[in-house]
Parts: structure tokens; C-alpha cells; sequence
């Protein structure tokens, strides 16, 4: 068993961000279902049961010794019972009602236009009427009440009509549902919380104090759809700029609210960039509406005394030209897919780096080449410090022994001299 100590860790991780030199390469392998497949359970299971997902992560844990607690939390775990009560329409999951997933799969997005063309003067006009009328129930089953809610009198006759809104049967059963949602959830956050302790206790930390998104992601994940957002740059231009700026207040309010937590100082804001990646937007347009917004947000997370995590997914090469625009020292740059001797010659002396290791090469590679990769990568980012180890997306059922090389290969190979 390793010796290192909660702080010890906490010291790698934090020298590694602040471009320093630790005593060794953090290393930080971004589990994804592996913990649960590799305890013998299948996803399904740990969605269904807490207690198996809880297990699954702590053996994990014990076995591999990473330099941080597992993210338990991306996973859904005991969820599953919850998330069937919610009905919702945008994700599915393993051992979800519906079938569409294989039993060890993460969940899924389903993408479709919640915001559709005849809506849009309803959606600008009163953005909380159309959420609540429009968006809600085409999210979700259990809101699908709130589509004849009608909010267009609600100011002639608001206290009438809510009240016969709200004694409905079907509104009645609604709300009925969200206190079964809050009496199954409150025994699983509390096993949750509990485990995350213990794994304190046992010297892992937890980075973990937040999220924030870019809005032309939200416009484009969550309103249009990825196809109509890209018709939108051209047709709706105007619509996409007012959205992006009246989303970037509410952002930088949230993230002065998450700053105001005292236990939330130099901890990581999650940010994953799904549409900023080389292939998606123009170079005009990236740095128009996507690294406008992105900068003023790091910035703000960096204000208020907390980490930017940084998840750029998909390539990232032309990027890097734009990411150089941050306070030194202050930003955690994770890549999926980018030429990472390039990002540690452009941003080595402005961002601590991660990511960069092939899932694929994990799960279908010998072992050797494990061995030969990480060596690669740690030759190419480690020298003169910020660099942190990560795959460059989660991992599932990859050979245990790619996994052990993994590791192993980090921690001796990946020590300063």
C-alpha cells in the first residue's frame, strides 16, 4: 500500500496546476465504468444499487491508489429508480426501461430540438413561459403537465388559475412523484457522502467543487440540436448572440455563488467544450462565440478562487492558439485528441496539461505499448512540471493488466530527478 497521505496528494495535484514540479506526475486515470465491470458488477447493477456501485469504487480505489477519490458522482450510482421516476426524455442508461443500452454502457444524451423554429419569438418574448410550457415537457414525462399550463393569462388571472392548475389529478400525482424522488434520493446521497468520507479519510481527495458550460454549447446541446445550430449561425445569428450573452450572466452569477462556499476554494469547476472542437466551428467563429464567452468564464472561476477544469473534447490542435489567453498558473487544460507535445510547447509555461492517452490503445493495446505510451507522453509533458496524468476520456472494460501497467508505469517512470 502506498504511503502517500491525503496531503501529500493534494500538494502533487495543486504543484502540478501551479506549474511546479511535484515529487512525481499526478496521476489521475479518468474512471469511468471500469471500477464497477472490473468488481464483477455490471453498470445496470450499480445503477439499480448503491451499495454494489460503493464497493465497486472503493476497491478500485484501494487497488490502484490514483492521486484523487474516484468521481463516483458521474456515474449515477443507486440512480436508477430515481432517474425511471423522472422520465426523462434527453437520457437514457444501463438497465433503463427502455432497452437501449447495453448493460455495462455509461448513459447517453439523446439529442433532438427542444427550441423549434415556431416557437422562437415565444422563447424570447418569455423565456420562463416557454420552458415551462414548451421545454419542460419534452424533456421530461413526469413535466409533461406543465404543456397546458397557460401562461399567456397567467398575469389576468394568476391566482386562479394556478390553484386549478395545481388540483388537477394529473398535477396532484406530479408532485406526489417529486416527493418520491426526494424520499428515494436522501438514503443514497447520504451512502454517497459517507463513502466519499471514507475515501477522505483514506487520502484521497476530491477536487470536485463545480460546473459551468460555454452557452453556444447549451444553444447547441440542449436548445437546437447540433445540425440546426449550425443552420442557425446563418439564419439566426442574432438569436444565438442574445442567447450566448443572456446565458453568460446567469453563468458568472453561478459561479459567484459556487465561489462563496468557503470549502469550495482551489477546487476544480468542470467545464466539458462540446462544440469548440477543430472540425465544428470556423476559426471566425470560435473565437467569436465560443472563446469570447470561455475566457470571460475562466476568468471568473479564477476570481473567485477556484480551479477551471478545462475538458475539450475532439481535436484540439487549432485551438491552442486561443487557450494561451489565461492567467498563468491558474488553468488545468484537459485534452481528448490533440498533438500533446504541441500543447506542452504552446501552453507549458501558461497551463498545466492533461489527457492525451489513447482510451482505445488501453482497451485493444498490449501491454508494452501501454508502457511505451506513457513513457511517450511523460517524456513529451512532465519536463519542468505541469503535467498531469489523465486518459483522454473515461475507461470501461479494459484488460486489468493494461490498467496495472497503466499505473505502475506513472508512478515509477513518471518521478522527477
Amino acid at each position: 500500500m502506498s504511503k502517500d497521505t491525503y496531503e501529500a496528494r493534494v500538494k502533487r495535484v495543486e504543484t502540478a496546476i501551479a506549474l511546479g514540479t511535484p515529487d512525481r506526475v499526478p496521476c489521475l486515470p479518468l474512471a469511468q465504468t471500469y471500477p464497477m465491470i472490473h468488481a464483477g458488477y455490471s453498470v445496470a447493477e450499480c445503477i439499480y444499487d448503491v451499495d454494489k456501485g460503493i464497493d465497486a469504487f472503493l476497491k478500485y480505489m484501494r487497488e490502484y491508489e490514483p492521486d484523487q477519490a474516484p468521481g463516483m458522482q458521474f456515474n449515477n450510482l443507486g440512480m436508477g429508480k430515481v432517474m425511471e421516476l423522472q422520465a426523462s426524455k434527453t437520457t437514457t442508461w444501463a438497465g433503463a426501461p427502455d432497452g437501449r443500452l447495453d448493460k455495462n454502457s455509461i448513459h447517453q444524451f439523446i439529442e433532438f430540438p427542444i427550441l423549434v423554429e415556431e416557437e422562437m419569438d415565444f422563447f424570447e418574448r418569455d423565456y420562463s413561459g416557454w420552458l415551462l410550457q414548451k421545454a419542460y415537457p419534452k424533456m421530461s414525462g413526469l413535466l409533461e403537465p406543465f404543456g397546458t399550463l397557460p401562461v399567456s393569462t397567467m398575469g389576468q388571472m394568476g391566482d386562479m388559475l394556478w390553484g386549478m392548475f395545481f388540483s388537477r389529478p394529473d398535477v396532484q400525482k406530479m408532485i406526489q412523484t417529486f416527493a418520491k424522488i426526494a424520499e428515494l434520493s436522501a438514503p443514497i446521497n447520504a451512502k454517497l457522502a459517507a463513502a466519499a468520507k471514507v475515501m477522505a479519510d483514506e487520502g484521497y481527495p476530491s477536487f470536485t467543487g463545480g460546473m459551468a458550460g460555454v452557452p453556444f454549447d447549451g444553444y447547441s446541446d440542449f436548445l437546437r440540436g447540433t445540425l440546426d445550430s449550425m443552420v442557425d449561425l446563418y439564419e439566426h445569428r442574432d438569436l444565438i448572440e442574445r442567447y450566448c450573452k443572456w446565458t453568460l450572466e446567469n453563468t458568472l452569477q453561478s459561479i459567484e455563488m459556487q465561489g462563496m462556499n468557503p470549502a469550495a476554494k482551489g477546487k476544480w469547476v468542470f467545464m466539458a467544450l462540446h462544440k469548440g472542437m477543430d472540425t465544428f466551428l470556423s476559426d471566425a467563429d470560435y473565437k467569436n462565440l465560443y472563446w469570447r464567452d470561455l475566457q470571460i468564464i475562466i476568468n471568473k472561476i479564477i476570481d473567485v478562487g477556484m480551479v477551471p477544469y478545462i475538458y475539450t473534447e475532439g481535436p484540439y490542435n487549432t485551438r491552442l492558439k486561443y487557450l494561451k489567453e489565461v492567467p498563468r498558473g491558474k488553468v488545468l487544460y484537459h485534452f481528448e485528441e490533440v498533438d500533446m507535445k504541441q500543447a506542452k510547447k504552446e501552453l507549458g509555461d501558461i497551463a498545466c496539461i492533461s489527457g492525451g492517452f489513447p482510451i482505445y490503445l488501453l482497451h485493444f493495446g498490449k501491454k508494452q505499448q501501454v508502457i511505451d505510451k506513457c513513457k511517450e507522453l511523460i517524456d513529451d509533458c512532465a519536463p519542468g512540471g505541469g503535467f498531469i496524468f489523465e486518459t483522454s476520456a473515461g475507461f470501461d472494460d479494459a484488460p486489468p493488466e493494461n490498467v496495472e501497467a497503466m499505473f505502475e508505469t506513472v508512478k515509477t517512470y513518471g518521478v522527477y530527478k
